[in-house]
């Protein structure tokens, strides 16, 4: 049985390396501008994480990690080898391959993501929980629109982030991620579904956010990922090209959240009491800029 690596809170392989510096770390801080995009708009994009030999790494990991017969498979905390509720389409849905491949493990700690999560969320960061998304060529499925936050009010109080990173060039033509910009400043709605209809969320906007509804494709090149708020309006639509949509996300929240439920917080995880703090195995420290 392969080891759980959620027992290892630092990088374990030659995936990458952690700079040694304060002067290393500041190689990948945001700007003020790029900050102040963030709060406005509620996303930013663009942000290199990954180089092609990280990617390729990657891409050979997410292959085996796709077969239910890999060894490593009682680890995750959910699976779907297809998610989409669209007989006709593919949507590769999981969580939590950092517990079984080293990449995906070390991947965590890239210091363009750690950096820019502690600066968007003011302090040190935390991992909550990561997911792999894949849209195969010609028949990928879509992700109808959602708020992260919605899915995760088991936590509180909101102080959250998460990493989109493209595994692939990501387009309109298969399926890149759209936001919604200054969608963020909305209240929390309703859960209308992850993977069916993409005109589900209209019935719970109020007649203002249905006529301002205008959201906008964020076209990333592989390697680079892009940062939205746990209330950003997001999705994606289906992948019609003959080219592939992987994607793996990094979902981070502050240290200091609590869980807000005596139940386990992810399937299999051991439950943290209402009103402790999130911490442990399971939810590493990413990054403390206090620590640099």
């Amino acid at each position: 049985m392969p080891q759980d690596l959620s027992t290892m809170h630092a990088p374990i392989g030659q995936f990458l390396a952690l700079p040694a510096s304060r002067e290393e770390w500041q190689k990948f801080a945001l700007t003020d501008a790029q900050i102040a995009q963030f709060n406005e708009q509620g996303y930013l994009a663009g942000i290199q994480v990954l180089d092609d030999h990280q990617i390729e790494t990657l891409h050979s990991e997410l292959a085996g990690l796709m077969k239910e017969s890999h060894p490593g498979h009682h680890l995750f905390y959910e699976y779907h080898s297809n998610e989409s509720q669209n007989p006709e389409t593919t949507l590769f849905h999981a969580l939590g391959a950092w517990r079984i491949e080293p990449g995906f493990h070390d991947v965590l700690w890239s210091p363009a993501a750690t950096m820019a999560a502690s600066q968007l969320m003011g302090g040190a960061v935390r991992f909550w929980h990561d997911q792999l998304f894949c849209k195969p060529a010609h028949h990928g499925g879509v992700v109808a629109w959602h708020q992260d936050y919605s899915y995760w009010t088991r936590t509180v109080p909101m102080g959250h982030l998460t990493c989109w990173i493209a595994l692939d060039d990501s387009t309109t033509e298969n399926g890149c991620l759209y936001y919604f910009p200054g969608s963020h400043k909305w209240s929390l709605l309703p859960v209308t579904g992850l993977t069916g209809d993409m005109d589900e969320i209209t019935t719970v906007l109020t007649p203002e956010q249905r006529e301002a509804f205008n959201p906008i494709p964020i076209e990333l090149k592989r390697g680079q990922c892009s940062f939205h708020h746990p209330l950003m309006v997001h999705g994606s639509y289906a992948n019609r090209s003959d080219r592939p949509r992987r994607a793996t996300l990094i979902n981070f929240f502050r240290d200091g959240t609590q869980s807000a439920t005596d139940e386990e917080l992810l399937v299999g995880v051991p439950p943290i009491p209402k009103g402790r703090k999130m911490e442990g195995q399971f939810f590493p420290m990413l990054f403390d800029p206090t620590r640099i």
